[in-house]
């Protein structure tokens, strides 16, 4: 594990500009750089680098973050593999915090083993290029598959010599362990008493053409192999077995190359085969992977989850095999993704058909011929079904199974509708259906025994709610005794002005600015009301902090609840909010929200309206109005929700005391409209 003090002077060294450099190009825009976003198409710039916050904000997306975000969204690297590439481009030692002799032993192995991938990768592909072995037989087949030089080199593809124990001795003469050569799968071990050492070892991968198979930051994890010449007792095709670095059912063919164009075409075409990745690919198809051969798992959708939510699966003329890929599509739907599925024309496979059509076509027929997954599921299976009425209704049944996979209740209506007008039957029928299913799947739910980290009191989510996400009355329980079903109004406006207070927070949190207040004094004013004004001097974030506690008051919004913890965690142990520890948050939702904010001033330098005559105001100065009326505002909008809630309960044995209570809550929100200087 890389220690504390190493990823602080990572972050310290790192030039959020000279990082970024290397993938965009940026050009000067005063005290700051700008450039083409890298997550999407565009002609104008909208790119935005701050050298002097150490941040990025990319305005067309949304994304922002430090140097170490920017890997992790560009590259799609992981947090530890991000704080390892600065380190190695700044000439950094990396310190590793101190682990246990088994946990050393353990990383030294998996290290050991991603070394000997890796010299396997790099011996394949030199036999294949250079020796005359490899270029008769692998580079060969590769030509004759279409593949060009470039193809084969950027796909690192490479052939296992016809001998039994060519790679081995190559790897031991090398000084390579035949442990690791064993547990990578690369060599295969026998015990044989007529050996010299008791054991013979040979190639596992002997006489094959390879394609090594890439973790998604780009490390030899294993190799597929594809036998050249008909012999029925091998297989067609040989994967390196599972292994401390290798799990099939982890990984997909082709994500390191694919990864890029995937999140930036936000999409992702799944195919079956290294071959038809490659095709495509070279093609100019890049944003394309392959569950190589084994039935799509839910690692692998994650993967693809990571970089976008829409996949698109491609199938050729295979019936059985596209029957038996029909359950990852309810894999996917499980995840809140967006399925679609492509036939190819008889005959054809993404691998054939790339090769046939030119880049227009094949592009083109991809955008044009893909359907949902209930159009595909009716168009393979209606044709047995349509004259048997039991059969179809197992059909209409199979299809009502696979709308209930999905979470979100809005798409599960529009998809029975879809449903019933494709099937021609009755929505009443179907929702019937699917309320049986949804009810089966909570009962299934609830019978299972609770975690320890749940909450018991938490109430059921709505038909709308993300079942990603507690309820909001959850979240925000002040929120739950005032309005039942606050209003998507009041729920925007709450996280207006959460975000507000989050804004002052990190903008101005650490200065000290004179505040007012009302307070109790022995005189009455006309109303009543024994109060009068008294000035003093605080911190800003500790008057928003004072005031929040008073009233008990605690964000909606999960991440804006998050972000102000940590500031009060920072005010408590240093007294003093740490911009750039929120920056650099490990946490990627709270940098990039709070890089947004920092950022909210720097996007009018993207248009130059400065330049054009154009004044812009740029924030806002600290004053006791800009922080009071966001915690007024907070407390307004509570208090209408609590009005709104009582008169909707109101009945008649409690109407007096409702009556009351209603009659109560408009006096306060009377006194806090007259301090916002609003007319209630």
């Amino acid at each position: 594990m890389i220690s504390r003090t190493t990823i602080d002077l990572v972050f310290e060294t790192a030039r959020v500009e000279e990082v970024i450099g290397e993938f965009v190009q940026l050009k000067k825009a005063g005290s700051n750089f700008k450039g083409l976003s890298p997550f999407s198409d565009e002609r104008s710039p909208s790119f935005m680098v701050s050298p002097v916050k150490g941040i990025w904000k990319d305005f067309s997306t949304g994304k922002g973050g430090n140097a170490v975000s920017f890997l992790m969204e560009h590259e799609h690297y992981s947090y530890p593999e991000a704080i390892r590439y600065l380190a190695k481009k700044y000439n950094i030692e990396i310190d590793e915090i101190e682990q246990t002799d088994e946990q050393k032993q353990h990383a030294d192995e998996r290290e050991s083993m991603y070394l000997v991938s890796e010299f396997a990768r790099d011996y394949f592909q030199k036999i294949l290029l250079e020796d005359e072995q490899g270029k008769a037989i692998g580079l060969s087949y590769f030509k004759e598959r279409g593949f060009t030089d470039e193809t084969i080199k950027k796909f690192q593809l490479g052939y296992s010599l016809n001998e039994w124990d060519a790679f081995t001795n190559e790897a031991l003469n090398k000084g390579y362990n035949l442990k690791y050569l064993e547990s990578t799968g690369l060599s295969i071990v026998k015990q044989e008493l007529l050996a010299p050492n008791g054991t013979k070892q040979f190639d596992r991968f002997k006489g094959r053409v390879l394609f090594p198979i890439h973790s998604m930051s780009g490390r030899v994890l294993g190799f597929g192999g594809r036998i050249l010449v008909n012999d029925k007792k091998a297989a067609k095709y040989l994967n390196s077995p599972d292994s401390d670095i290798y799990h099939k059912s982890n990984v997909l063919y082709g994500i390191h190359y694919a990864k890029q164009s995937i999140a930036k075409e936000d999409t992702c075409y799944l195919v079956e085969g290294y071959t038809d990745v490659i095709s495509m690919s070279q093609a100019g198809v890049e944003n394309v992977v392959a569950s190589s051969g084994t039935a799509l798992t839910e690692n692998q959708i994650r993967l693809i989850n990571r970089l976008t939510k829409n996949i698109t699966i491609l199938f050729d003329g295979d019936a059985a095999g596209i029957r038996a890929s029909i359950r990852g599509i309810d894999l996917i739907l499980e995840q809140g993704m967006n399925v679609r599925v492509l036939m190819f024309p008889d005959g054809d496979d993404p691998d054939s058909f790339s090769k046939r059509v030119s880049k227009e076509e094949l592009i083109d027929y991809l955008k044009n011929n893909s359907q949902d997954f209930i159009n595909f599921k009716v168009s393979l299976l209606m044709d047995e079904a349509k004259n048997d009425p039991v059969k179809k209704a197992g059909l209409i049944r199979d299809i009502v199974i696979s709308i209930s996979k999905i979470p979100d209740r809005i798409q599960q209506e529009v998809y029975v509708k879809e449903c019933s007008r494709i099937m021609d039957i009755s929505e009443s029928v179907l929702f019937s259906e699917l309320a049986q299913l949804n009810s089966k799947v909570q009962r299934d739910n609830a019978s299972k025994p609770a975690q320890k980290s749940q909450v018991k009191s938490a109430p059921v989510s709505s038909p709308s709610q993300d079942p990603n996400e507690p309820p909001i009355e959850f979240l925000y329980p002040e929120a739950a005794q005032f309005q039942k079903t606050p209003s998507v109004q009041k729920v925007d406006e709450l996280e207006k002005y959460e975000r507000e207070i989050v804004r002052i927070l990190l903008l101005y949190g650490n200065n000290s600015d004179e505040f007012e207040d009302y307070v109790a004094e022995d005189a009455v004013d006309e109303n009543g009301r024994r109060l009068k004004k008294e000035k003093f001097i605080n911190v800003v974030s500790k008057e928003i902090y004072l005031s929040l506690q008073e009233d008990e008051i605690e964000f909606a919004t999960k991440l804006f609840r998050e972000v102000y913890f940590e500031v009060i965690n920072h005010l408590n142990q240093d007294e003093i909010i740490s911009i750039d520890g929120l920056v650099n948050h490990p946490n990627s939702e709270i940098s990039n929200l709070v890089t947004s904010i920092l950022m909210d001033d720097e996007k009018y330098v993207l248009s130059d309206w400065d330049k054009k005559g154009i004044p812009v105001k740029k924030g806002i100065d600290v004053q006791t109005k800009a922080v009071l009326d966001a915690i007024y505002n907070l407390r307004r909008v509570l208090i209408e929700q609590k009005i709104k809630s009582l008169i909707g309960e109101m009945s008649e044995s409690e109407r007096d005391f409702t009556l009351e209570n209603i009659t109560n809550y408009t006096q306060l929100k009377i006194r806090l409209a007259e301090r916002l200087n609003r007319v209630v």
